[in-house]
């Protein structure tokens, strides 16, 4: 991961104010209430309003981040709430999770550079156990459309970071598809997702 990149999201997150918000997304929340209380791991998990909710239900949570900023405020949220996380900043190939280690992974807007998303995609599938769940929210290629109306609905830029429903499919081939869809969504997370925005939604089970 290049520098700029952590820097990028270091800056992002040093402000007080939470750069999504303090509350959980809301596919998340509505995936999660579903399940049993298990291990779970979320990915690129920024300032933690997600694993702290999750915790708050739980689990058992971990999380990781190329920024330490981020970190830092998770762990403050967490303290806040009376919950304790497990977060490590890092890159996931350099991270000491274990084949089988979690119940359920949780990606939420977890947008990776074009070259390495499917394949970190496939690396945490090694960490996610037989009949184990995934709760994935992204936005889609479609997105870039309405980021050009409005730039407060966040996202990247670059539509090879975005996803498609096929890409899914690919990346997670050997998952029985739950729910799977494109669809339109009103954002209010934070500072940096308002208005209204196209995201793919997945909810998968591993074979």
């Amino acid at each position: 991961m290049n520098q700029s990149w952590t820097d990028r999201w270091n800056e992002r997150y040093s402000t007080p104010e939470f750069a999504y918000g303090e509350q959980p997304n809301n596919f998340l929340k509505e995936q999660l209430e579903k399940l049993e209380v298990g291990k779970i791991l979320f990915p690129a998990e920024g300032e933690g309003r997600n694993a702290v909710f999750a915790a708050k239900l739980g689990w058992t949570v971990s999380a990781f981040d190329i920024s330490a900023q981020g970190k830092n405020k998770a762990l403050r949220l967490a303290e806040a709430n009376n919950v304790t996380i497990d977060y490590q900043v890092g890159e996931l190939q350099n991270l000491n999770y274990t084949p089988g280690q979690f119940d359920a992974i949780a990606l939420i807007y977890a947008h990776f550079s074009a070259d390495i998303k499917s394949a970190i995609h496939k690396t945490l599938d090694k960490y996610l156990r037989k009949s184990g769940i995934v709760i994935f929210e992204a936005f889609s290629k479609n997105h870039l459309n309405y980021n050009s109306k409005n730039e407060k609905a966040g996202g990247p830029k670059e539509i090879d970071m975005l996803f498609s429903i096929d890409e899914i499919k690919a990346d997670f081939a050997n998952y029985e598809i739950i729910e799977l869809l494109g669809k339109e969504i009103e954002l209010n997370e934070g500072l940096f997702h308002q208005g209204t925005g196209s995201v793919i939604r997945f909810t998968g089970r591993k074979k």
